[in-house]
């Protein structure tokens, strides 16, 4: 486990999935059981490729010019306001929870928090959104890791309340009942026309 952490502690902590997988945690466990390459971290550039090469002890990509058209400059979400309705999605998107804002209000990044992930661009159905490339990131890497992993376990934690409560609603009901799917999908029914305005 020491050494997945030591490979973590090397990549960028922006949580964008480019490298393929759903987070910079299980990159750095591919990694470390040899399961994939150094070079799918494009936030990273050459400074966390040559750091994973001398810390796994494996050569550099033969093709480094290929890899330097990968690399992604730091980067910042920023949202227009004359043009956010407020949907959410970017926040729901958002692996570090830097946006802010409720339903129906202007939401807003927390630029100091931002990865520059990019990950908010595609669900906002208002194109209100650009990442506008900084110098150098403003974020914490440490901060950043901890913001996502709070999230995750809120996610988790939400989902298992979830499956508990259908859990808790399927069991009230007399499975014995002749007339248990037939009273289920009418109960169904009943709670969408009850949605519908």
């Amino acid at each position: 486990m020491s050494l997945v952490l030591d490979i973590e502690n090397c990549l960028p902590q922006t949580q964008c999935g480019e490298c393929g997988f759903s987070g910079c945690r299980p990159y750095a466990s591919a990694l470390a059981s040899r399961q994939t390459t150094i070079d799918k971290c494009p936030p990273g550039g050459l400074e966390t490729l040559k750091a994973l090469s001398e810390l796994l002890h494996v050569a550099l990509p033969k093709d480094l010019n290929a890899f330097k058209h990968r690399i992604r400059l730091p980067q910042v979400a920023l949202i227009h306001e004359t043009t956010c309705i407020g949907c959410t999605k970017c926040i729901q998107a958002c692996p570090v929870d830097a946006i802010v804002g409720s339903r129906k209000q202007m939401h807003h990044v927390i630029t100091n928090e931002c990865t520059g992930c990019g990950l908010c661009l595609e669900p906002c159905p208002m194109d209100c959104i650009e990442m506008q490339v900084i110098e150098k990131p403003l974020y914490d890497k440490e901060g950043a890791k901890n913001s996502f992993e709070a999230r995750q376990m809120r996610l988790d934690k939400k989902a298992r309340e979830k499956q508990s409560q259908y859990v808790a609603k399927t069991a009230t009901v007399e499975k014995s009942d002749e007339n248990y799917k037939k009273n289920y999908i009418q109960a169904a029914l009943a709670r969408v026309k009850q949605k519908r305005p």
